[in-house]
């Protein structure tokens, strides 16, 4: 469909792309604050306090993905990310706010709740009501707004930090985290204003309400045709489904894809960039002092080369950036891994982990959340969704966990080269099995995948 009501598209998508800008800044914050907060804490020489302030969160993630499927299709999808954005608001101002340990973990474990919601959520709601010819494009909005969130995140940490220790320690971290709470208001505010997901309308039986939202985004023929497609794709089916049919042998296969391609985001190991550039900008041979400034320049990154594949993803199809996504990144960790064991440092070594943000940011980021929210049933896609998002955030967490593990008993050196194997064998699954999604509508690519 070439003609659409783009204002009013635009709108619906951005604002349930928000939530995906509060999940980058809340996932990336943290690294910028624990420095400051250890010591208010008295955490500082205690592994096991600095682990569990860290992956909290994640803990947080994994619940509010499992039950964000189910509570998608019990409450609504608007319903739940206005759930999502008061937990983010209220999170934001109380992760700040405590003077003791135990309520700061506490706050630190709801706020992972509302990330692992958003990240299922708004990625689904916005495939569900995008036209199937800019569906890419506009799911992709939110993976620009997670990479908006982490930069910002980046830039407010940088801010933040002074020479004036004592402040640092006492209210910069606090800082860090109440700016969260700006966005996390308009969120919920802008929220109040879009409409409920219509293919969530039509299986609920409000086929009106459903029928006056997709006119408002395409016309009167525009929703004729889609309400069509969807009792069709419905005709055989007279209720939603849950885990038991998810797992049924008529989905398996399109599960297992689902599932991979979460597991490859985290497990093609750029995120871990993120969560420990101090320790990879140092054994480039990098000072504290540099760390900051080289995150913010691989937040840059991250932001321009997202646009790429907004642009692109559309235009060059899901699988191709999915092959050169993988492909390149393989590529990249294996010269990144020869320069570390040849105990290389400086430009060099900051340009090749930009060429991997950017080459990560164009493909695998957003195109990943695209096939999650594009490619299961409309019957299980919520429940599919929340397993796929169960299945990265528990390979983000085994990621994060095994890092430190890997870069001391392999070196910097090896721990990249074991990424760039995990990417060649994502790029050659993914050159077997994973089918291309541009341009059909929800409904054509449930008949393909379940054949």
């Amino acid at each position: 469909m070439e003609s659409y009501n783009k204002r009013f598209t635009y709108f619906i998508c951005f604002v349930s792309a928000m939530g995906g800008l509060l999940f980058g800044y809340d996932w990336v914050v943290i690294g910028g604050a624990k420095i400051f907060y250890e010591q208010y804490f008295g955490i500082v020489g205690n592994p096991a306090m600095q682990g569990l302030a860290m992956s909290i969160a994640l803990a947080g993630c994994l619940i509010g993905a499992l039950t964000a499927g189910m509570l998608a299709d019990r409450l609504g999808r608007k319903s739940l990310l206005l759930v999502s954005a008061f937990i983010f608001a209220t999170t934001a101002y109380g992760t700040g706010a405590f003077d003791t340990f135990t309520p700061f973990l506490v706050i630190r474990f709801l706020g992972g709740i509302a990330i692992g919601i958003a990240s299922g959520l708004s990625p689904m709601y916005i495939a569900e009501v995008a036209p199937a010819s800019v569906r890419g494009k506009l799911v992709s909005l939110n993976q620009l707004t997670i990479v908006v969130g982490i930069l910002g995140a980046q830039i407010v940490n940088w801010l933040l930090v002074s020479d004036d220790t004592v402040w640092n320690i006492e209210r910069a971290w606090r800082w860090m985290f109440w700016a969260a709470a700006f966005p996390a208001c308009a969120f919920l505010l802008l929220a109040l204003f879009i409409p409920e997901s219509p293919r969530w309308l039509a299986m609920k039986g409000r086929t009106e309400k459903a029928f006056a939202t997709l006119t408002q985004i395409g016309g009167k023929e525009y929703a004729a045709g889609e309400m069509r497609a969807f009792e069709q794709a419905e005709a055989e089916k007279q209720s939603q489904g849950g885990l038991k049919l998810l797992f049924s042998k008529p989905y398996r296969l399109v599960l297992t894809i689902g599932i991979i391609i979460a597991v490859f985001q985290q497990w093609c190991g750029t995120n871990v960039i993120f969560n420990y550039a101090q320790e990879i900008f140092q054994s480039a041979g990098y000072d504290v002092d540099n760390t900051f400034i080289n995150i913010v320049v691989t937040g840059i990154a991250n932001l321009i080369f997202t646009f790429v594949a907004i642009y692109t993803v559309d235009r060059l199809g899901r699988r191709a950036l999915m092959l050169i996504g993988a492909g390149g990144l393989a590529g990249i960790y294996a010269i990144l891994g020869l320069c570390y064991y040849m105990e290389m440092s400086g430009v060099l070594m900051v340009a090749l982990v930009v060429f991997a943000i950017a080459c990560y940011a164009m493909s695998l980021g957003p195109v990943t959340w695209v096939l999650l929210s594009e490619i299961f049933p409309n019957r299980v896609r919520a429940v599919a969704v929340a397993t796929g998002t169960f299945a990265l955030w528990v390979a983000s967490c085994t990621l994060t966990y095994t890092f430190p593990f890997l870069n001391a008993g392999l070196g910097t050196s090896g721990t990249f080269w074991i990424y760039a194997c995990i990417c060649l064998a994502g790029f050659l699954f993914f050159l077997k099995k994973l089918p291309e999604t541009k341009g059909k509508s929800l409904e054509e690519l449930e008949r393909e995948l379940l054949k």
